[in-house]
């Protein structure tokens, strides 16, 4: 059973899906959901293979870019910046009343590794211990994001 947190996020994939013409080809509807669990990306285009990144969160106002994120897994967020490999990021802001969202985009080639902060490890007692994730901190890069929709 998926989590409400899992739950949002899924609405925010397929909304980028729906909505997002593919950066790289332009082409319509070629947008398509990764399995889920797949390593730092969420989307393919189906055309041309473009790889992006959907965080989604919630915000009392959606026209505004959080400060921070949530990132994921540390561990192949890192293994990927060390080898220069940044995935273009799509961030959805929704309220927790409403469906509706705004999306922004970050390209890859904008991106720099002070954006990802690490997290604390999670505790020996903790159900996934010593798993680190990390956040995305937007204030660094605020005035590289588009707003899109």
């Amino acid at each position: 059973m998926a989590t409400e947190k899992q739950k949002l996020g899924d609405w925010g994939e397929k909304l980028v899906a729906k909505q997002v013409n593919c950066p790289s080809c332009k082409r319509q509807n070629t947008m398509k959901l990764l399995p889920p669990y797949f390593k730092c990306a969420d989307l393919i285009c189906d055309f041309c293979g473009y790889l992006a990144q959907v965080k989604t969160t919630t915000s009392k106002e959606i026209d505004t870019l959080p400060k921070t994120i949530l990132g994921a897994a540390w561990g192949p967020q890192q293994e990927r910046m060390n080898a220069g490999i940044f995935f273009p990021l799509f961030v959805v802001v929704t309220t927790k009343i409403s469906k509706e969202g705004s999306i922004f985009f970050l390209p890859a080639d904008l991106q720099i590794p002070e954006m990802f902060k690490t997290r604390k490890p999670l505790s020996s007692t903790a159900k996934r211990a010593g798993w680190q994730g990390y956040l995305i901190d937007c204030d660094v890069v605020r005035d590289r994001f588009v707003r899109l929709c």
